[in-house]
């Protein structure tokens, strides 16, 4: 929902703030580096129950994760291995804050909502995989009511208003399975409307075994014909008599 209302508008904002980064040198696997450890230091303060120092660590690590992309795209750098880097933090990110809240949860005795904090976390994975996957096979898989911005706005929201904790976690696990839901219907609608690549490619390449099987029969034949002419060639010089010297 963010990617697709506000996405172009915050580009603009932050891109003078990228330019400027990247000319002092800073580069983006360093933002994204930083955000992680933030993400973590976040994770382990609200395991530790301190929520307020979790809301300013994840806020702090929230601002490289807005930055990096920008800085890429200043400096020129945008990169398969920097998407990856960027996507590998936004997991740890996922799993240091909810991994946090579980075990807050179970810190103060309440086990329902240190699962829904597990589930919440696999269900968030699960949004980040089918986008991976569509996108490995050629599909856009992007939408979705609670993408990763806004499971990282309802995650702060719950962190500094404590009475709103447990209500924002049940919207946010709510509004993942929603996601989820809402991602396998548009992936699967346009898997359907085109050609299965996959089959395809393993006609293509049950086609090319046949073909290299053919031409490796034809060589062996053609080296059999040639071979045997040339032993009757042979057989025949060896047979005809000899003319008499005179």
């Amino acid at each position: 929902m963010f990617d697709g209302n506000f996405r172009a508008s915050v580009d603009r904002r932050t891109a003078p703030v990228g330019r400027s980064l990247s000319r002092m040198g800073i580069s983006p696997d360093l933002l994204t580096a930083v955000g992680i450890v933030f993400s973590i230091g976040a994770g382990v303060a609200i395991g530790l129950r301190d929520l307020y120092l979790g809301f300013g660590l994840l806020l702090l690590g929230a601002v490289p994760d807005l930055l990096d992309g920008p800085v890429a795209k200043a400096a020129q750098t945008s990169s398969s291995r920097g998407a990856f880097f960027d996507s590998f933090a936004d997991r740890v990110s996922d799993l240091a804050v909810l991994g946090g809240l579980s075990i807050y949860f179970l810190g103060v005795h309440d086990e329902l909502f240190a699962v829904l904090s597990f589930f919440a976390y696999g269900f968030a994975s699960l949004i980040s995989y089918q986008r991976a996957k569509a996108e490995s096979l050629g599909l856009s898989g992007k939408g979705g009511i609670m993408e990763r911005a806004e499971r990282v706005v309802l995650l702060l929201l719950a962190l500094l208003v404590h009475p709103l904790l447990r209500v924002t976690l049940l919207v946010l696990l709510l509004g993942s399975v929603v996601t989820v839901v809402q991602r396998f219907t548009s992936i699967w609608r346009q898997a359907s409307r085109r050609p299965d690549r996959v089959a395809a490619l393993a006609r293509i390449s049950s086609l090319r075994r046949v073909n290299r099987r053919r031409r490796i029969r034809s060589r062996a034949s053609l080296q059999r014909f040639l071979s045997g002419g040339s032993e009757r060639s042979n057989f025949s010089r060896r047979s005809s008599p000899g003319r008499k010297r005179g």
